[in-house]
C-alpha cells in the first residue's frame, strides 16, 4: 500500500507540479524584472556611440534650417522677397515679417523626403538588417549635404534637402531599434535617450556654426552652415561599417541561433545568454509567421501599440518645440533683437536642452518613463502660458519688447525647454522604439516615423502663418495641447521601466485599460 508521501501518489505529484509552475513563474518573473545576465560592454558603449550619431543629423537639420533662414547673405540670395519685407516694410506686423510658404519650404521639404523615405527603411531594416539603413541613410545625408552647401540657385538647394530628408527617413527609422536592441535592459533607457542627446548635440552644433557665420557678407556663412552636416553623416556612414548587427534582427531574419548566441555573448560579456536567447527565439518564432506587419499591427491585440506609434509623436510636435527649435532665432527677432543675439539667444536654448537631455539619460531607468512624462509636461505648460502673456501684453505689431522683459523671456523659453529636455524629447524616441514586439518592429517604427515626419511638415509649413494670424496666442495654443497628452500619457501609458523588451507586451494586459483590449 502506497504511502501519502508515495512519489507516485496524486498528493506527491500534485506538490511536484506546484513546485515546477511556482520555479517557472518565478524564473519569468526575475526575467521581466530584467534580470539577464551580463554586464555593460565597451563594445556595447561603442556601438551605441557610433549609431547615435544617427541623431545628430536630425538635430542638425533642425537647429540649421532656422539659423540659416534668418541670415541676410541666404535670404538675400534665395528668399529676397522675405529680405525686402524684414527690412524695409515698416507696415508689416512684427508676427508677420517672416510669412513665406516658399520659406517654409526651405524646412518641410526635408521632411517630406523623409517621410515617403521611411517607408523603403522600413523594408531594408526588416529584411537585411538595421545596419544596412544606418549606412544608406548615413551615405544620403552626406551626399545632401555637400549638394546643398554648393546650391547655385533655388532648385539645387532643394534636391540638396530632399537628399538629406531620405538619410533622415533611414536613419531615424533604424537607429532608435538598433540603440534599444543593444543595450542591456536595465539601461535600455539612458541609451536610446542617448538619440536625443545627440540630436541635442547637433542641434547646438548649428547654432554654434550659425553664429559663429553669420557676420560673413559672402555666401560662404550659409554653405559652411549647410554644408557641415556632411561631418555627422560621414561619421555614421564609416561607423556603420563596423557595427554589429543586432540579435534580435539575426533571429527574425534567420535562422541561426548560433550566431544570435555569439553576438549575445560579445555584447553582454558572458557566456550565460540562455535566459535571454530563449526570449529571442521565442519573439521570432512568432513574427516569422507574420507574412504582413502593416496589416498585423492593425489587429486588436496590437491597438494600444499602434495609438501609441500614432499619439506619441503627434503630441511630441505639438508640444511647439519644433516651432521653437528651426525658428528661435526668428521668434526673437520678431521681438527686436537684432541677428547676432537671436543667433546667440538660440545657442543657449539648444544648451539648455541638451544639459537637460543628459539629466535624463541618468534617471530614466531609476525614476521611470511616466513620472518624467508628467513633471516635465507641467513644466512646458506653466512656462509656455507664462511666455504667451509676456509676448500678449509686452509686443505689438511694430517695435519690440522692452529690455526689461528680453531676459526674462529668454528665461522663460529655456525653463520650457528644459522640461521638453528631460521628458518629451528623449522619451518621445525611447518608448515607441521598446514597446513592439518583434513581429511588428519594424512596421511600428515605421508608422512612428512616418507620423513624426508627417506632423513636423505640418508645424515646419504653417508654424510661421500661425504666428502671423494668432500671434502670441500660438504658445497658449500650443499650451494646450501639452495638457491633454499629459492627462493622456498619465492615464494610458503602462510603465515600462526595467521590462525586457521581448517582453514588454505584458504591460499592456496588466493595465487598468487596455487590458479590457487585448485581454
Amino acid at each position: 500500500m502506497k504511502g501519502p508521501f508515495d512519489w507516485d501518489s496524486p498528493l506527491c505529484q500534485s506538490l511536484v507540479e506546484d513546485e515546477t509552475m511556482a520555479a517557472e513563474k518565478k524564473d519569468a518573473e526575475s526575467r521581466s524584472a530584467g534580470k539577464y545576465r551580463g554586464r555593460m560592454t565597451s563594445f556595447v558603449v561603442v556601438s551605441c556611440m557610433v549609431a547615435a550619431v544617427g541623431g545628430a543629423l536630425f538635430g542638425y537639420d533642425i537647429g540649421v534650417s532656422g539659423g540659416v533662414s534668418s541670415m541676410d547673405t541666404f535670404l538675400k540670395k534665395f528668399y529676397p522677397d522675405v529680405y525686402t519685407k524684414m527690412e524695409e516694410d515698416t507696415t508689416v506686423s512684427n508676427y508677420c515679417k517672416f510669412d513665406s510658404q516658399l520659406l517654409t519650404l526651405f524646412t518641410s521639404s526635408l521632411y517630406i523626403s523623409g517621410l515617403f523615405a521611411s517607408f523603403a527603411a522600413s523594408s531594408l531594416t526588416g529584411t537585411f538588417g538595421r545596419r544596412p539603413s544606418i549606412l544608406v541613410g548615413g551615405t544620403a545625408h552626406l551626399v545632401g549635404a555637400l549638394v546643398a552647401g554648393a546650391a547655385s540657385n533655388i532648385y539645387v538647394l532643394m534636391v540638396g534637402r530632399i537628399l538629406l530628408g531620405v538619410g533622415l527617413g533611414f536613419s531615424n527609422q533604424a537607429v532608435p531599434l538598433y540603440l534599444s536592441e543593444m543595450a542591456p535592459t536595465r539601461y535600455r533607457g539612458a541609451f536610446s535617450n542617448g538619440f536625443q542627446f545627440c540630436v541635442n548635440i547637433g542641434a547646438l552644433s548649428a547654432n554654434l556654426i550659425t553664429y559663429g557665420t553669420e557676420k560673413m557678407e559672402s555666401d560662404w556663412g550659409w554653405r559652411i552652415c549647410l554644408a557641415s552636416a556632411g561631418v555627422p553623416a560621414a561619421i555614421l556612414t564609416l561607423g556603420a561599417l563596423f557595427l554589429e548587427e543586432t540579435p534580435n534582427s539575426v533571429m527574425q531574419r534567420t535562422d541561426n541561433h548560433q550566431k544570435a548566441r555569439s553576438i549575445l555573448e560579445k555584447i553582454r560579456g558572458t557566456e550565460d545568454v540562455q535566459a535571454e536567447l530563449d526570449d529571442l527565439i521565442n519573439a521570432s518564432t512568432i513574427s516569422k509567421t507574420v507574412a504582413h506587419p502593416f496589416l498585423q499591427i492593425t489587429k486588436r491585440k496590437y491597438r494600444p501599440q499602434l495609438v501609441m506609434a500614432i499619439a506619441i509623436p503627434f503630441f511630441q510636435q505639438v508640444t511647439g518645440i519644433n516651432a521653437i527649435a528651426f525658428y528661435a532665432p526668428i521668434i526673437f527677432r520678431t521681438t527686436g533683437l537684432g541677428e547676432s543675439a537671436s543667433l546667440l539667444s538660440a545657442v543657449v536654448i539648444r544648451a539648455v536642452n541638451m544639459t537637460c537631455t543628459f539629466i535624463s539619460m541618468l534617471i530614466v531607468d531609476k525614476f521611470g518613463r511616466r513620472v518624467l512624462f508628467t513633471v516635465g509636461g507641467i513644466q512646458m505648460v506653466v512656462s509656455q502660458i507664462a511666455v504667451g502673456s509676456i509676448l500678449a501684453t509686452q509686443l505689438g505689431d511694430h517695435g519690440g519688447v522692452s529690455k526689461g522683459y528680453g531676459l526674462p523671456l529668454l528665461l522663460l523659453i529655456c525653463v520650457y525647454v528644459s522640461g521638453y529636455g528631460w521628458s518629451w524629447g528623449p522619451l518621445g524616441w525611447l518608448v515607441p522604439s521598446e514597446i513592439f514586439p518583434l513581429e511588428i518592429r519594424s512596421a511600428g517604427q515605421t508608422i512612428r516615423v512616418a507620423v513624426n515626419f508627417l506632423c513636423t511638415i505640418i508645424i515646419a509649413q504653417t508654424f510661421l502663418a500661425m504666428l502671423c494670424h494668432m500671434k502670441s496666442g500660438i504658445f497658449f495654443f500650443f499650451g494646450g495641447w501639452v495638457v491633454f497628452m499629459t492627462v493622456f500619457v498619465y492615464l494610458f501609458l503602462p510603465e515600462t521601466k526595467n521590462v525586457p523588451i521581448e517582453q514588454v507586451d505584458r504591460v499592456w494586459r496588466e493595465h487598468w485599460f487596455w487590458k479590457r483590449i487585448v485581454g
